[in-house]
């Protein structure tokens, strides 16, 4: 069957005037996945906020409790003691000067960066790499901490990020098509709760706005809002 005639059948599936509950939203995103690789499903979430508004910017990280399925490297700028612990933690690559001067370079072959708090000055030259990638260690996402090993372990557990983009609106993977529609459904719900838990105090009216679940490939299934909320 052609890539055309399984778009067309997933799409079938799929009831563009309703708005599923999240179970049911869980469950049809395998269905209507139809591309032969284990495709990501991901979670986009319209806010009622306006992230012009400094005071209404959403940005935070929580851990999923099934991971995303996929193996994430950890790039750690540390010295001495810390950099021990992260590497003791399980991070992929471990450094301080020499590796600044490597990204500098431009090599990008990791996910993740976590950086000391002493570290911030040399790794804050690699604001126009690390920036547009959104790679850039934050506090407020717990990336620039002296907890090298909780932080560490955290991303290797399941740890993604998320941030309201201009227009409104966090994208978030919440994990694969081969996990079970239970586990999809916990992680989904994990990304929301943190969500909710973000609002902002200045954030007026219906917050949670849309809520829309899809595979890379498959069509974007609508999911009930006040289900959440309720």
């Amino acid at each position: 069957m052609k890539d055309g005639r399984r778009r067309k059948d997933a799409v079938a599936k799929v009831d563009r005037g309703r708005l599923y509950a999240l179970n049911e939203a869980c469950a049809l995103v395998k269905e209507a996945s139809f591309a032969k690789f284990d495709e990501s499903v991901d979670l986009a979430v319209r806010l009622g906020v306006n992230p012009k508004h400094a005071d209404q910017m959403v940005r935070g990280a929580t851990v999923l409790p099934h991971g995303i399925g996929k193996t994430i490297r950890v790039l750690v700028f540390a010295k001495g003691e810390k950099a021990s612990e992260a590497e003791a933690a399980g991070a992929d690559f471990v450094g301080a000067d020499e590796l600044v001067a490597k990204v500098q370079d431009g090599w990008l072959d990791f996910d993740t960066v976590i950086a000391t708090p002493d570290m911030m000055g040399q790794v804050g030259r690699l604001g126009r790499v690390l920036g547009p990638r959104g790679l850039m260690p934050n506090p407020k996402v717990g990336t620039v901490t002296f907890d090298i090993s909780k932080a560490v372990r955290e991303v290797k557990a399941g740890k993604v990020e998320f941030r309201v983009e201009r227009a409104g609106i966090v994208h978030a993977p919440v994990g694969k098509r081969s996990f079970e529609s239970d586990k999809l459904k916990d992680n989904a719900r994990a990304l929301l709760d943190a969500l909710l838990r973000a609002k902002p105090a200045s954030a007026k009216g219906t917050y949670l706005r849309s809520i829309t679940l899809s595979s890379t490939m498959g069509p974007g299934i609508r999911i009930d809002p006040a289900s959440i909320e309720a």
